[in-house]
């Protein structure tokens, strides 16, 4: 096959890192070595910020061994950023690109990441400088517009609906209110994945809240009460973003001193703040003496060996699937989204969406797949058990 562009490629990292973020990374160097038309494959140590700071570290003759190593390690090998580039700041990027002549950019992390790109494919576009641009999906929060799912979400659930299994056998051992809280800003998908916890009637999770599901307190404090009467226990998972109906999360209501990111965005993982405070509502409004909360925080995204099968084949997969189309002849730019072909058995198809239809908006939880404002549905279930694999197996005395 002929192929009109060759040069220097970059490759970078972004947002927040997962269990298989450098199955992607590996994945782009390893399919780079067998083409031609990437010269010299550099990495930018933390993602844009290393790209103005012209800080990169030549990749295409690493050990396979190392590799192999590199792509079972959670959290990013080049280091990830959390800076939101505006036009200036990419135009700065697009300089660096010039002065090193390079002519392949591929960028793996979240919507901010594929609005980065955009912006940078737009410039040198414009100022008519051959530049492909391709960015390789990464979350956990698993909100990217177009896509069936994201790498580092299978991962991250199969750590949810696990941790949510030992749980449950600990609220039963010793009952109570058990109130687990997962990330997830406006998107409840990684909470809702903790549905896959139940494997018998009466297990936990009991309640589930999220996001798309307006929460007030006294429902809340109703559908607790419902379950513990029934059960004699309630455990319950909320996303950190639960909110009220006026649209404010409940975290931010209980605390003004937040910390804020460069995206504008109020600092909502790693905060006990709304288990505490659901702890303490269920205590003094409903007498229920041992009521306990955790926060899984920063837990989720990157916890080693526990990764998803799937999730690791696929995120190798759209990465070199990325390398592939930057070698074809026609100029090429894009995110490599994920289409779902069958459930049963799993199987799933690549494809290439433009920039702009996954750049800066995100997705929720379809509507359908939420009940009742404090449950998931099984059509959910079985969208995400493919993602997360086997999980451990449990049993209970009641079963003889």
């Amino acid at each position: 096959m002929a192929i009109s562009l060759q040069g220097n490629a970059v490759v970078g990292q972004s947002g927040g890192p997962t269990s298989v973020i450098n199955q992607s990374l590996v994945g782009i160097i390893e399919e780079a070595r067998r083409h031609h038309h990437i010269e010299k494959l550099l990495g930018a140590r933390h993602g844009v910020r290393g790209i103005i700071e012209e800080v990169f570290v030549p990749l295409q003759h690493l050990d396979s061994d190392l590799l192999e190593r590199i792509a079972q390690t959670p959290a990013a090998a080049l280091g990830s950023t959390r800076d939101k580039p505006d036009r200036d700041y990419c135009q700065r990027i697009l300089a660096v690109f010039k002065k090193h002549h390079v002519r392949f950019f591929f960028y793996i992390g979240g919507n901010d990441s594929a609005d980065t790109a955009l912006i940078v494919q737009e410039l040198a576009a414009a100022e008519k400088y051959d530049l492909r641009v391709l960015h390789i999906p990464k979350t956990i929060d698993n909100d990217l517009r177009v896509h069936d799912h994201c790498p580092g979400f299978g991962s991250a659930a199969r750590f949810v609906a696990a941790a949510v299994m030992g749980d449950d056998r600990d609220n039963v051992s010793l009952p109570g209110v058990k109130i687990d809280v997962m990330m997830g800003r406006n998107a409840g998908f990684l909470t809702a994945a903790s549905i896959l916890a139940r494997h018998h009637e009466g297990d936990g999770p009991h309640l589930i809240y999220l996001p798309e599901a307006p929460l007030t307190e006294e429902k809340f404090l109703a559908d607790v009460q419902a379950v513990y009467k029934r059960l004699g226990r309630c455990l319950i998972c909320a996303s950190e973003g639960v909110r009220h109906p006026d649209g404010q999360t409940w975290t931010e209501k209980l605390a003004s001193n937040l910390d804020m990111d460069m995206h504008k965005n109020i600092q909502l993982s790693g905060l006990g703040t709304l288990g505490d405070h659901m702890g303490e509502l269920v205590k003094t409004k409903l007498g229920i003496k041992r009521v306990r909360s955790d926060t899984f925080g920063y837990l989720q995204r990157s916890f080693p060996g526990f990764t998803s099968h799937v999730d690791a084949q696929e995120a190798r997969l759209v990465a070199t699937q990325a390398v592939k189309l930057s070698a074809e002849e026609k100029t090429v730019e894009g995110s490599i989204a994920m289409r779902r072909v069958s459930n049963s058995p799993y199987q799933i198809e690549t494809f290439l969406t433009p920039l702009n239809t996954v750049a800066r908006l995100t997705k929720q939880m379809e509507a359908s797949h939420i009940i009742g404002g404090n449950d998931v549905s099984p059509a959910f279930a079985d969208y995400v058990r493919p993602l997360v694999g086997t999980l451990p197996t449990i049993a209970t005395l009641d079963e003889t």
